[in-house]
């Protein structure tokens, strides 16, 4: 028997991320996993999978319209570094969370037993599968606010910080890639100072290496983290 997470309530989901369908059934394919639509066997159970292709493009579309106009004075393989970062799995992995999509996911009884609401690759491709569902049900000015509110902090990020920032955690995955280690582990490991200005001490780690990152902000100490790790792996 497949799985429809309990107390599901899409239209609150809806409130969350800003946008109302006219069409429900786009909504509701957008977040149907295949392993719920396997169990399910019946006509209705449309899962998302083309829409993760078609939302992935949207967002590439848009992503790079918005550094195009942005940053005009970089050359492509700088924006091209900036739009990888933005759309990668663990990033979108994180705008899904921050948006309670795995609260929405229907998943069948085998994902649902591993953890499958919290796997970033399913929720990467959640992220993407409802880009798809706003640009099908609203058209591409749906999807563009969609996806300028959803990446509002990264963008202003990037231009507000220096952009080499930005590539560190980039730069220790293709090394850790190319060596053939496992992906970078990143993890909190203390948070120090009052609310109004803590900071976060992240640790890091890729195989035996080990890093350690401050920063006012997770993502900032993360960035660090990866920095420090790569100036011990002589990169």
């Amino acid at each position: 028997m497949a799985i429809l997470c309990p107390n599901v309530d899409l239209t609150d989901f809806e409130r969350r991320i800003g946008y109302t369908f006219q069409r429900r059934d786009l909504l509701t394919r957008a977040v149907t996993h295949k392993s719920y639509a396997h169990e399910a066997r019946h006509e209705d159970s449309r899962h998302n999978e083309t829409f993760e292709f078609l939302g992935d493009s949207v967002l590439g579309f848009v992503i790079g319209d918005l550094l195009f106009h942005r940053f005009a004075e970089l050359d492509e393989g700088d924006m091209s570094k900036m739009k990888a970062y933005l759309v990668s799995a663990p990033i979108l992995a994180e705008k899904a969370r921050d948006l309670g999509m795995g609260d929405v996911l229907m998943l069948g009884v085998g994902e649902e037993k591993t953890g499958g609401r919290k796997k970033d690759s399913l929720l990467a491709n959640l992220f993407e599968a409802m880009v798809a569902a706003v640009y099908l049900d609203g058209g591409i000015d749906a999807a563009r606010k969609f996806i300028e509110t959803s990446f509002a902090k990264d963008i202003a990020a990037i231009d507000s910080e220096n952009l080499l920032f930005h590539d560190y955690k980039t730069a220790l995955q293709e090394l850790a890639q190319g060596k053939g280690l496992p992906l970078p582990n990143y993890h909190v490991v203390d948070e120090v100072g009052p609310d109004h200005d803590k900071k976060f001490i992240v640790e890091v780690k890729v195989g035996t290496l080990a890093a350690r990152g401050e920063g006012s902000s997770k993502k900032e100490a993360q960035q660090q983290a990866a920095r420090h790790a790569l100036r011990e792996a002589g990169a």
